[in-house]
């Protein structure tokens, strides 16, 4: 028999999990091609290593772009490799997919992903809002009448839902989140160090020492190296923790500025459950230092990162699943809960 999954397809990581099993796959949404044959040369974390270090006939193409499907072809080529390596596909029946999509892409998106979806898989395909699934991810009992509010900063969107009995009263979706925060990076070592870094570099820097808030008992350096923009000779530079808090302060900011103003169109009362409950933060950018403590500040209110915040999609879409209606026929444009978009 197949198994079922649930797939967060996201900008920059794939994360799958199996009914039954939890997360059994995390790579990069990286595609290596050669471009005179069009050939699938390497997918994944493989793929992802080839990133700024191919020759002229060989392209690293990340296929998804601000959480939809930016290059349908290539995604359709990755989760069929992803799919197989999984071995998930049953003799007698095809698996259910439950995979997740930003708050606000439009029809023409949620098709395509879910006709990629269909022609990798083969199963029943149901898509639901990001938000919504990691907030079930998190351990978040979204179905009570009580109001619950996420903030999901992925590679490529920044979710911020307000959640109560088991649907979105209030959303907003950003094309802001962890890729801005690397550029951010690129950029600022540029104009003050006058030095060029590739999109590696920058991830790594954020990873090691980048900080939303700068704390002065605690600042950490690190050396980078480059190109110099001037002579174009390799160079390399250090850098501190609060140089990159200046960095991706702007991105931090708007990522702010759009919880507030999901906080002030929602009711009275689900703002009151809001500050007993605080505000879960998952998503990968949800792991940069001190983001917690300035969301926390800017909101006035307790903010809680979750336990796996990379996987918390994944779960949920698994969760969801085991609790599917069997016998609802999925639709191209109609959620779980069988609203129309």
């Amino acid at each position: 028999m197949a198994e079922d999954i649930g797939i967060d397809l996201g900008t920059a990581n794939v994360l799958v999990s199996v009914t039954g099993k939890g997360v059994v796959l995390n790579e990069p949404s990286v595609v290596a091609i050669d471009t005179k044959t069009n050939k699938v040369l390497a997918v994944g974390k493989e793929a992802y290593e080839m990133v700024g270090r191919t020759p002229g006939n060989i392209k690293a193409i990340r296929p998804l772009k601000d959480g939809v499907i930016s290059d349908f072809d290539v995604t359709e080529a990755m989760l069929n490799y992803f799919i197989k390596k999984l071995s998930v596909k049953g003799m007698v029946s095809k698996p259910k997919v439950m995979i997740c999509a930003p708050t606000n892409i439009t029809n023409i998106e949620r098709k395509a992903i879910i006709e990629a979806a269909q022609k990798s898989v083969g199963g029943e395909v149901f898509l639901e809002e990001e938000p919504k699934v990691a907030a079930i991810g998190a351990g978040m009992d979204i179905f009570q009448p009580t109001g619950s509010m996420v903030i999901d900063i992925g590679g490529g969107t920044s979710d911020i839902a307000v959640v109560s009995l088991g649907d979105i009263v209030a959303s907003k979706s950003l094309k802001l989140a962890g890729d801005v925060m690397n550029q951010d990076i690129v950029d600022y070592m540029k104009q003050t160090h006058n030095i060029i870094i590739g999109e590696h570099s920058a991830e790594k820097i954020k990873k090691s020492i980048g900080t939303a808030k700068a704390d002065p008992n605690d600042i950490q350096e690190l050396q980078v190296r480059g190109r110099d923009a001037v002579s174009g000779m390799p160079i390399s530079v250090t850098i501190n923790s609060g140089e990159i808090a200046d960095a991706i302060h702007l991105s931090v900011q708007m990522i702010i500025n759009a919880a507030k103003s999901v906080l002030e169109t929602i009711p009275p009362e689900l703002a009151a459950d809001i500050i007993d409950r605080g505000v879960m933060l998952t998503g990968g950018g949800s792991m940069l230092k001190n983001i917690d403590v300035v969301i926390s500040d800017a909101l006035t209110v307790p903010v809680v990162v979750s336990e796996d915040p990379l996987e918390n999609v994944a779960k949920g879409a698994s969760s969801l699943l085991e609790h599917i209606d069997t016998t609802k026929k999925p639709q191209k444009k109609f959620s779980l809960f069988g609203r129309d978009k």
